[in-house]
């Protein structure tokens, strides 16, 4: 491999770490009440809460939860493909499922890149195991006699490396020393990483306020009663209320 160009990692993750603060902000001014009121009523209402302002902001919290840990997932994904391209000459798979493919050592790696260790279901990974079996496929007929490994690269995770069902699950260090041959990349990384955060981020907190504010505002005029009380059964029949199955019984 060659040697990795550590100034050139600090300067992509700066520049690229700022459109995931500009995706955040993007979120949020597109986002619709409708969309926060699809999540799931029945554990809002067994966590006690009682305040409009206490449910959005709940609310908001598991749907930004959600949507920046894939967010992220996609910046990391994007850093380690240009790790492997400064070291080996890696690229961007268009494989379905495959994320990097790079070949070192006469070795060439197809690589599914996740952010972190809980990515998926067992369906998901049944898909996983799928795509990286015909990533290899394609490569061997391209690439006669070439040795293929596919891999499963988690970017973050202390999980030991291991063979699974065919294909090498590498996490954490192991996995940025495999695309760069760097011991301490996975620890280099994270100063950049919060590169202006503090300025992104009170960018964010303003946005977001003036998100559940507004929120509030909307769903006590569709959702509270006159006395200020949710009410949790118009609620539900907004977020359940489908019923159509009297059409498809006897």
């Amino acid at each position: 491999m060659n040697p990795l160009d550590i100034q050139k990692v600090y300067d992509f993750t700066n520049e690229n770490v700022v459109d995931f603060h500009k995706h955040r902000i993007k979120l949020l001014e597109e986002l619709k009440l409708e969309k926060l009121l699809t999540k799931n009523p029945y554990l809002f209402k067994a966590k006690n809460i009682s305040t409009a302002g206490d449910l959005i902001s709940s609310l908001l919290e598991a749907f930004l939860s959600s949507s920046e840990e894939k967010l992220f997932g996609d910046f990391l994904e994007g850093l380690a493909i240009f790790v492997a391209e400064l070291t080996c000459g890696g690229h961007k798979s268009t494989a379905p499922g495959v994320d990097l493919e790079f070949s070192h050592d006469n070795v060439y790696y197809v690589v599914s890149v996740k952010s972190g260790p809980n990515w998926g279901n067992s369906s998901q990974i049944s898909k996983l195991e799928q795509d990286l079996k015909n990533a290899v496929v394609r490569v061997k007929q391209s690439k006669r006699g070439m040795n293929v490994q596919p891999v499963l690269g988690i970017c973050y995770g202390k999980t030991k490396t291991s063979y699974l069902r065919g294909y090498l699950k590498v996490v954490g260090q192991n996995f940025w020393y495999l695309i760069s041959e760097n011991r301490n990349l996975y620890t280099d990384i994270i100063e950049p990483v919060g590169y202006r955060a503090k300025e992104h981020n009170e960018s964010f907190l303003k946005e977001k306020s003036k998100v559940i504010n507004r929120f509030t505002k909307q769903f006590i005029e569709g959702f509270c009663e006159d006395n200020g009380a949710i009410n949790w059964g118009k609620l539900v029949e907004f977020n359940s209320g489908n019923f159509d199955l009297d059409k498809f019984l006897p």
